[in-house]
């Protein structure tokens, strides 16, 4: 149950770019961690680039630019190393096949959780005790 928060600078076309980032990052935790496919739950925002709500440098030498991404994903703990590089690589290869956004613009957080921290509905705690995803 990753709970995904994807930031982006607008423009003409926010929806789509906006709904092409969340299928690419989407897919790519189906593909990678093996994800249920019905299980999707994001918030996409397009920030206006003259307001200067996101802030971005060339830190570690990774140059970018407004095309820049935020991807911040909250899921249960337990992925190798391994699993998470190719989480990485695999959100970075389809925004760019299906948004057009330049992978260097990719920036990809995680933060792992354990099943008593996730409420998805009906204020009960699902996971607690289940073996689920």
């Amino acid at each position: 149950m990753p709970f995904v928060r994807i930031d982006c600078h607008g423009g003409d076309t926010d929806d789509d770019r906006l709904d092409a980032l969340g299928r690419a990052v989407h897919d790519a935790l189906v593909e990678t961690l093996g994800i249920p496919s019905d299980d999707r739950f994001q918030v996409l925002t397009a920030h206006e680039p003259a307001g200067g709500t996101l802030r971005y440098d060339d830190y570690l030498g990774v140059h970018r630019d407004e095309g820049i991404v935020f991807v911040a994903i909250t899921l249960r703990a337990g992925r190798t190393t391994g699993q998470k590089e190719a989480l990485y690589r695999r959100i970075a290869r389809l925004a760019e096949e299906y948004a057009g956004t330049d992978p260097r613009n990719v920036f990809v957080t995680l933060t792992e959780n354990t099943s008593a921290d996730w409420s998805l509905g009906n204020g009960l705690a699902q996971y607690v005790g289940s073996g689920s995803c």
